[in-house]
């Protein structure tokens, strides 16, 4: 099959902008509105998505928490939210958040599972660790764990998650109402695992769906973070400015996954994009500025003290001066070096960078047509620093239909993009293997042995 690109839609129902809300085509209440939701889906399959993706905080969210500015202040948790929603779409994937850090592997297992089933086999979980002390003080602990310490209990965490997956056969069971044998007790396995974190012994109580087991997604940057993607990741989610510093980490991720034992190819890297779209450039420059406009200073305050490690508070300082220094933290690290090249290669001053990073947190922002937007995408896509993107439309639901209007299209009509769907699981749509239980593989192996 010719390769494609793969997109994913990163659609917050409260918009992506942390000014989006008060755009005139934004509905306020979007991001606590089941409604928006379900409309969002389907703009997104009718697309050809191949998935509808959502982050996800444990604790209330960057720029304007407690000022009252924006509506990232309050939404649905993804998985719930997801299986209201699969059985309107056929073949749209859902991936959901949840972190390794503040949930135990039984449990989320259990309901990734569960969404695995309910959506036909569409469900994907997106890896993170969690950084913030304000999550930490939700969970029973004053401060985050360190980031070594946290993507040390993610690696344990998913390598359970994963056996808990395989606890059933795919043929596991019979359901033979004549002979009254439901299953095969022979094809159910424990996990047993007793590791440094955690005792998890299983089995768990949901069966395989007809993907396998949920995609694996990853997002994090860090050294941390990329070993974690190589060991586990099937899709990562990345940030970059430059197709440059794009293409060092794609190729940096393949080389790891080949040391591992994995296959390169079955590792999608899909690096978030934020486009501003206009049938001119002077059409794609106004919707930018008129969305930029809408910024309210305390908002864009709000989103640089989180994006620069929660230690430095710009309140006081002038705006039209340059970020002061700001110490690394133990949380993003990676976001955090990545505000700051912004800041230093551009010398933007602390309110030209919250306008520039307040759609997308410092993932790639286009402004620009249909058939330039299309020519950013093919570039990356066909010099090894994408196998596809995250789209987040700045505002919704306009920015997605213009995506889904204008740019696949062009995309099509250039041979880079679907037509129909190829299958109705999310891997069979992302081109990604069917994971084989570890336990049905064992006899083939000694077998072969």
């Amino acid at each position: 099959m010719t390769r494609k690109i793969r997109l994913g839609a990163f659609l917050p129902g409260g918009g992506q902008h942390i000014a989006s809300w008060r755009h005139p085509d934004q509905p306020a209440d979007g991001a606590v509105s089941y409604a928006f939701h379900k409309q969002l889906a389907l703009t997104a399959e009718r697309g050809l998505f191949d998935a509808y993706f959502l982050a996800d905080n444990l604790a209330i969210g960057f720029g304007g928490a407690r000022e009252g500015g924006n509506a990232k202040v309050a939404g649905f948790e993804p998985v719930t939210l997801f299986s209201a929603l699969a059985p309107f779409t056929t073949h749209l994937g859902f991936i959901a958040t949840a972190s390794t850090t503040y949930e135990e592997p039984y449990t989320t297992a259990r309901k990734f599972a569960s969404l695995d089933l309910i959506s036909g086999g569409r469900a994907g979980w997106n890896v993170v660790t969690t950084t913030g002390d304000a999550t930490a003080q939700n969970f029973n602990r004053e401060t985050q764990l360190p980031h070594a310490e946290r993507y040390r209990r993610a690696s344990e965490h998913v390598a359970v998650v994963k056996a808990l997956w395989d606890s059933f056969e795919d043929d596991a069971f019979l359901r033979d109402k004549e002979s009254g044998v439901f299953y095969d007790p022979a094809k159910l396995h424990e996990a047993d695992h007793r590791g440094a974190h955690f005792q998890v012994r299983g089995p768990l109580n949901v069966a395989r769906s007809p993907q396998g087991h949920p995609v694996v997604v990853q997002a994090g940057q860090s050294e941390d973070g990329r070993g974690l993607a190589a060991e586990t990741a099937e899709v990562i989610f990345t940030a970059h400015q430059h197709i440059g510093t794009a293409q060092a980490f794609y190729r940096d991720i393949k080389a790891r996954a080949r040391a591992l034992g994995r296959d390169p190819a079955h590792i999608l890297v899909m690096p978030g994009v934020s486009p501003f779209i206009g049938r001119t450039e002077a059409e794609a420059r106004e919707k930018y500025d008129r969305l930029t406009g809408l910024i309210l200073e305390e908002d864009g305050i709000g989103l640089l003290n989180g994006l620069t490690g929660g230690t430095l508070d710009l309140h006081g300082y002038d705006l039209d001066g340059p970020l002061p220094p700001a110490p690394p933290t133990e949380g993003m690290k990676s976001r955090q070096a990545l505000i700051r090249q912004i800041a230093d290669e551009n010398q933007f001053s602390i309110r030209q960078l919250y306008q520039w990073v307040a759609s997308a947190r410092g993932h790639y922002t286009v402004v620009g047509t249909p058939v330039q937007i299309a020519d950013t995408l093919q570039d990356w896509f066909e010099n090894e620093a994408a196998d596809g993107f995250n789209i987040l439309p700045p505002w919704l639901p306009t920015g997605l239909e213009d995506f889904v209007d204008l740019v696949i299209p062009e995309l099509q009509r250039r041979g880079l993009f679907r037509t129909a769907y190829e299958g109705r699981t999310l891997r069979e749509n992302l081109g990604l293997p069917f994971p084989v239980n570890r336990w049905a593989a064992q006899p083939r192996l000694q077998a072969a042995e």
